[in-house]
């Protein structure tokens, strides 16, 4: 088995969406990741934050989308007490993260993740298993 690798939503959309800017890039990571027999973690709060625009569409698209990230990347992993711990512990480090980014890569500490993807720039400073999908 490869990497465990962590997903922030940012990625996701940007996978999803074919005309957004770092769709390439993102369509190419998780494909090397793939091949490379990557495991793929999704936080549920990711969940949440990627389903906005199907909740939007109505209960037939919020279905089909849950379908999709599960058959992709497996059932989303959920936020617990652990995770909300060094998520706090993070924001009292880093006062510019905001809690839903510093859930994102708490749940990478916690797991023990090898990586996290995501697009923003700012996580670097934060964790260095940040890697961040330029496009």
């Amino acid at each position: 088995m490869g990497a465990v690798v962590v997903l922030d939503s940012s990625v996701l959309l940007s996978l999803w969406d074919p005309d957004d800017p770092r769709h390439a890039v993102a369509a190419s990571a998780i494909r090397d990741l793939r091949v490379a027999r990557a495991r793929f973690v999704v936080p549920s709060l990711v969940l949440a934050e990627v389903l906005v625009g199907a909740a939007r569409q109505g209960e037939g698209m919020i279905r089909l989308r849950l379908a999709q990230l599960r058959a992709a990347f497996g059932e989303p992993h959920p936020i617990d007490t652990k995770i909300g711990m060094a998520a706090a512990r993070l924001r009292g480090a880093h006062g510019s993260i905001r809690t839903p980014d510093a859930l994102v890569i708490a749940a990478a500490q916690v797991i023990g993740a090898d990586e996290v993807l995501t697009t923003d720039r700012r996580w670097e400073q934060v964790e260095h298993r940040v890697r961040v999908l330029a496009g």
